[in-house]
């Protein structure tokens, strides 16, 4: 099919499909930042999931259709329902999976563009008309922008500022308003999945606590969601530490979380969510990375903060440097969230230290 792309002039409607994860979700603000700069008058739309839908839902600008993933077949009919009468100037597909090539369907559109055959999986490119253009070692968002670039325009905003209410920095005020110390945030679990390997032992967690308090004075708060698995791990931290963070792990929304990262000192926190809103926030994310190559997947703009113990794990499990392995390749081994040591975390936090000038 000719597709007509990359467009002469700006379209008229543009709709983009990206579901889900939350970092994920994140990494895609510039890329609607960039929309609403540059095509001011084109109608975006943005098909989203729920629990995302949480934190970037009051983006002025943006149309967002809510889907309930869980919501199967009748999420797809209700979907349908909504786009009567609608046919958008391009769809893009953003994210490349079974469930959302299958939902792409109940979106009517004139061209559905999708990620280059040898970056999508599942089958994506049998549900679009064009794709993106080959990258060399993309970093996810160079991906998402590479959408912009297929479409005609070629410019990039790094630019987030995901809008966070009064309310949730009232709630953080109310919860630590009597902290007179500055505090890190530890959001100890990567989601919870079938054979996740990315949490680190709760131990060694407790002796960054511990150090970061002694060496620094630093207070620790602990976030994540309500599993029972996270509750867990909160407990088991808090005992195993010798000065107890605050455990606020179930106890807080999307935004409240974005706000209580906003006044950190740092993120530390496995490949997840909380990275990811971190580095739209400005704070430095001490991030683990194993399972995943942090050029690919880590947080953009601040790469320098965190351990990078992928090409190590690459070398066990493959018996191959990086250079040699699928760019992208995921490492599936349980053990080799042990090669982030405590003496690498606790560089990265004397090097946050030293560059924010924090004195105990």
């Amino acid at each position: 099919m000719k597709t007509n792309l990359p467009f002469k002039i700006a379209p008229e409607s543009i709709c983009i499909l990206r579901l889900s994860a939350l970092g994920d979700v994140c990494n895609m603000v510039p890329i609607v930042r960039t929309l609403r700069k540059h095509w001011p008058r084109t109608r975006v739309t943005w098909v989203i999931g729920r629990v995302e839908h949480q934190l970037v839902g009051d983006i002025e600008g943006i149309e967002f259709i809510e889907y309930d993933k869980k919501s199967g077949l009748v999420g797809v009919v209700k979907l349908r329902k909504k786009m009567v009468g609608r046919r958008f100037s391009v769809l893009l597909q953003m994210q490349s999976a079974l469930r959302a090539s299958l939902i792409s369907l109940a979106i009517p559109a004139q061209i559905r563009l999708g990620f280059l055959p040898r970056m999508a999986k599942d089958f994506q490119w049998l549900f679009t008309h064009a794709t993106t253009k080959a990258l060399r070692h993309p970093h996810v968002i160079d991906g998402y922008f590479s959408f912009l670039a297929a479409i005609g325009l070629d410019q990039r905003e790094l630019v987030w500022d995901i809008p966070i209410p009064k309310d949730a920095r009232t709630y953080v005020d109310r919860r630590i308003g009597g902290m007179k110390r500055d505090y890190l945030v530890v959001s100890p679990c990567a989601s919870v999945r079938f054979r996740n390997w990315r949490n680190w032992p709760v131990r060694k967690y407790a002796q960054i606590i511990d150090y970061a308090f002694h060496r620094y004075g630093l207070q620790t708060i602990l976030t994540g969601g309500s599993t029972e698995e996270e509750m867990e791990i909160g407990r088991r931290i808090r005992h195993h530490s010798t000065h107890p963070p605050v455990n606020l792990i179930g106890q807080t929304s999307i935004k409240q979380l974005l706000a209580l990262i906003e006044r950190s000192v740092a993120v530390i926190s496995p490949d997840s969510g909380p990275i990811h809103l971190a580095n739209a926030q400005g704070v430095p994310p001490i991030g683990f990375y194993v399972a995943g190559n942090p050029l690919r997947g880590g947080p953009y703009l601040f790469q320098k903060w965190v351990v990078n113990a992928y090409p190590e794990a690459v070398l066990k499990t493959f018996g191959k440097s990086v250079d040699e392995v699928r760019w992208g390749k995921r490492v599936r081994d349980p053990e080799a969230i042990e090669f982030v040591s405590v003496a690498a975390v606790k560089e990265k936090i004397d090097a946050v230290i030293a560059e924010r000038n924090i004195i105990k």
